[in-house]
């Protein structure tokens, strides 16, 4: 299946620390690029992979599920542990809940987690009805592309799966179910003005993970803040938190 030009996955060797990013729910590597890039510029290795069924049609998107993605993820994430000392995880969207998922099944092996906007809880009310709509329906209408900034876009599917979307609920319950595992520090940005993803995940993420959560607040962005207004200051921020939180020193190229 030919990929859509721009949503090729990103790999770049650099030092000792790792950091997989992970791209949102029909999106593509397209939306964290230039975050990858920033921090591959900062001398950290970097793994950005293009998620099963994303990159192409929304049709073969509908043939995958999430633990298709999950498994991606973590041939990604195995990858970057065989050959770097630390691993930090980053995400967007369903991406972070994914990065979430990573750290709650590999403790300390992550170090750290970053998560943009992430997806945990469902809010979609219409997707409580997804198991039974996959049976009438292909597709309803996309959610990408909700971006403030004018003059950018986002490369991601204007169909959204539905058979794709069904599996959604079980990824968000289980990684509600072992919030409880993440020890490690985590840092939020969240969109006070986001049309995709609703502030009850954030909400949940402060009760659940306490002491380690950081939030900080995207006053100029919309869902894929990675693409938007306040992508500097995300991607300088998650460098920072890298330099806290790792114990071996970031190496410039």
């Amino acid at each position: 299946m030919p990929l859509m030009p721009g949503s090729e996955p990103y790999q770049h060797e650099g030092g000792p620390i790792g950091v997989l990013l992970c791209h949102g729910f029909t999106g593509s590597p397209q939306s964290l690029r230039p975050w990858g890039e920033h921090l591959a510029a900062a001398g950290l290795t970097v793994s950005l992979p293009r998620l099963p069924g994303h990159g192409t049609t929304w049709q073969e998107m509908n043939r995958t599920r999430w633990e298709d993605w999950y498994a991606e993820l973590e041939r990604a994430f195995e990858g970057l542990r065989s050959r770097c000392q630390e691993v930090f995880v980053m995400g967007l969207s369903l991406g972070g809940c994914m990065a979430l998922r990573l750290a709650e099944v590999h403790g300390t092996s992550v170090r750290g987690a970053v998560v943009v906007n992430p997806s945990i809880v469902n809010d979609v009310p219409i997707l409580k009805l997804a198991p039974v709509l996959k049976f009438l329906i292909a597709s309803v209408p996309g959610v990408a592309n909700d971006i403030k900034r004018e003059g950018v876009t986002e490369l991601g599917y204007t169909r959204t799966p539905v058979r794709a979307a069904a599996t959604l609920p079980k990824l968000w319950s289980l990684v509600q179910s072992e919030l409880h595992l993440i020890t490690q520090p985590v840092l939020v940005y969240h969109s006070a003005e986001d049309h995709v993803v609703k502030p009850a995940s954030v909400e949940l993420m402060r009760r659940s993970l306490g002491d380690n959560l950081t939030v900080r607040e995207c006053l100029d962005s919309y869902h894929v803040a990675t693409l938007d207004n306040d992508a500097p200051a995300i991607f300088e921020g998650s460098l920072d938190f890298i330099r806290t939180h790792a114990s071996v020193p970031l190496q410039r190229d």
